[in-house]
C-alpha cells in the first residue's frame, strides 16, 4: 500500500467507525411488506426520516424504503458541518422573489439550525452536537475585505454574531499561511452524522415507522387514490409518497431527476494525531470552511485526534484512493507542518445542486419532495424533511417560505450533469484569479 495510507485504510466513512452500518443480513427483515400504508417515504436518510417521524406522529400510518441500508448515502457520509446556509445573497433574492419573500428565505435558514438543534435535545440523541462555531477563511485579500464591509454592515435579516479576525490574529483560529484573515460565525454547529443519523433512526423505529432497507422501488404506478409501489420485495399501496432521494435521486421519477445536479463530495480521515499538533493546526473545535467557489470544509474530529478535510476535487472519479491523493495534497498545502500525514479513511458522497442554488420542496398529485440542498444537508434535510412530512398529512405547520418556488431545470438535462467539467474549470480559474 502506498505510503500515503495506513495499513488499515479503509474506503468508507470515517464516521461509520462510531456508528456502524448493519450487516445486509441483519438490516433486511423478513416479514412481508404491508398491502396499504397511509404515507409511503423513498429514501432512508435525514430528509426520509425525519418526514416519516412527522407524518407517524400525527396519526399517518408509514412505511420508509431504502435501496440501501438506511442511511448509506449523504446522511453518514457528510462533513457534520450545520449553518443557517442558503446561498444565493440577499440581493439576488430580493431580485427574483420579492424583499418579503427573500426575507423570509433567509429566515428558514436559522429555522434549520434551531430545528436540528432542538430536535437533538428533546430526543436525546447523543452525536456530539456542539455549537461550536464557524471560521470561513478568505483565499484572498479582496475576500477579506469583503468580510469586514459584511460584518460592519451587519446581515440583512439575521443576528449573525459574526466578526471578522485579521491574519496578524489568525492563530488563535487555524494555523496556515494561506488566508488573508477570516470570519467567525459563532452560532454555526457541528454534529457526528452517522450516529445523528443512527440517534434518527431509533427515533423513527419509536414514533411507530415501518422501514425496509435494502428494499428498492423499482415503479411508482399513478393510480385512483394513491400510488403502486413495486419494489424489490413486492408491491405496496400508498395514498402519498414522499420522495426523499436528493443526490442519489435516479429514473424512478424523471421530473425531479431533471432538477437536481448530483455532484461528489469527496472525504478523507487523517491518522490520529499528536494532541500538540492538533492543537497548533486546529486551536478550536470550530468547522472550517473558505472562500473559494470550490470550497475545502474541514474539522477536527469530535474527540480531536483526526481531521477530516472534503471538497470537491473530482467530476466523476469515485475511486477513493484517487481522490485521497488530491484531498492530502490540498490539506498539506493549507497546513504545510502536516507534510507526511497519513490518510486512514477516503469516501465520497453525493450532494444535490439545484439551478437555482435553492432548495426545493412540494408536492404534486399526492407526490411529495423535499431536495436540491445545495452542500447544506445536515440542517435543511432535516428540517425540510420534518415540512414536508407535515405537509404530507396536510398540517399547516409543514408551510415554508419555500413553497411554490419554480423548481427549475435546462433544455437537454436529464440527470447526466455533463456540463459540471467546463463549469469547475471555470470556478478553478475564478478562485486562482479571484474573479
Amino acid at each position: 500500500m502506498s505510503a500515503l495510507f495506513t495499513e488499515d485504510f479503509k474506503p468508507e466513512p470515517y464516521w461509520w467507525e462510531g456508528a456502524p452500518r448493519p450487516p445486509a443480513a441483519k438490516a433486511t427483515r423478513d416479514d412481508p411488506l404491508p398491502e396499504r400504508v397511509d404515507i409511503a417515504v423513498v429514501g432512508a436518510g435525514y430528509t426520509g426520516l425525519h418526514a416519516s417521524v412527522a407524518s407517524a406522529r400525527a396519526g399517518a400510518t408509514t412505511l420508509v424504503l431504502d435501496a440501501e441500508a438506511a442511511g448509506w448515502g449523504c446522511s453518514t457520509r457528510n462533513g457534520g458541518q450545520v449553518s443557517t446556509s442558503i446561498k444565493p445573497a440577499f440581493e439576488t433574492l430580493t431580485r427574483r422573489h420579492g424583499r418579503e419573500r427573500a426575507q423570509a428565505i433567509l429566515r428558514e435558514g436559522q429555522a434549520s439550525l434551531d430545528h436540528i438543534e432542538r430536535f437533538v435535545t428533546q430526543e436525546g440523541i447523543e452525536c456530539d452536537f456542539a455549537v461550536c462555531g464557524r471560521f470561513h477563511g478568505a483565499h484572498t485579500a479582496r475576500r477579506f475585505e469583503a468580510m469586514q464591509r459584511d460584518c460592519e454592515t451587519g446581515h440583512p435579516v439575521l443576528d449573525t454574531g459574526a466578526y471578522v479576525v485579521p491574519k496578524a490574529e489568525m492563530a488563535c483560529e487555524l494555523d496556515t499561511p494561506h488566508y488573508h484573515g477570516g470570519m467567525v460565525l459563532p452560532r454555526h454547529a457541528s454534529l457526528h452524522p452517522a450516529r445523528y443519523h443512527a440517534g434518527l433512526l431509533a427515533v423513527a423505529e419509536r414514533a411507530g415507522v415501518d422501514i425496509r432497507a435494502h428494499c428498492r422501488v423499482d415503479k411508482l404506478e399513478r393510480m385512483n387514490g394513491g400510488f403502486r409501489l413495486h419494489t424489490s420485495r413486492g408491491v405496496v399501496r400508498a395514498d402519498r409518497v414522499v420522495l426523499a432521494t436528493n443526490g442519489y435521486s435516479g429514473p424512478l421519477s424523471p421530473w425531479h431527476r431533471r432538477r437536481v445536479i448530483p455532484i461528489g463530495s469527496y472525504v478523507i480521515a487523517t491518522e490520529g494525531l499528536p494532541a500538540d499538533l492538533m492543537d497548533e493546526v486546529m486551536p478550536t473545535n470550530r468547522i472550517l470552511s473558505d472562500t473559494r467557489k470550490l470550497v475545502y470544509y474541514y474539522r477536527p474530529s469530535p474527540d480531536r485526534t483526526r481531521i477530516v478535510f472534503g471538497g470537491r476535487v473530482s467530476l466523476s472519479e469515485t475511486d477513493p484512493k484517487k481522490s485521497a491523493v488530491k484531498l492530502q495534497t490540498e490539506l498539506v498545502r493549507l497546513f504545510p507542518q502536516l507534510a507526511g500525514v497519513r490518510v486512514s479513511h477516503s469516501w465520497v458522497g453525493f450532494v444535490a445542486y439545484s439551478f437555482d442554488e435553492l432548495m426545493h420542496l412540494g408536492s404534486e398529485g399526492g407526490l411529495y419532495y423535499a431536495m436540491g440542498y445545495c452542500g447544506s444537508g445536515v440542517g435543511m434535510a432535516s428540517y425540510l424533511g420534518m415540512r414536508i412530512g407535515q405537509q404530507a398529512v396536510d398540517q399547516e405547520a409543514g408551510r415554508t417560505a419555500f413553497d411554490g418556488l419554480a423548481f427549475q431545470t435546462r433544455p437537454f438535462y436529464s440527470g447526466n450533469p455533463w456540463f459540471l467539467a467546463p463549469s469547475v474549470l471555470a470556478y478553478r480559474i475564478r478562485d486562482r484569479l479571484d474573479l
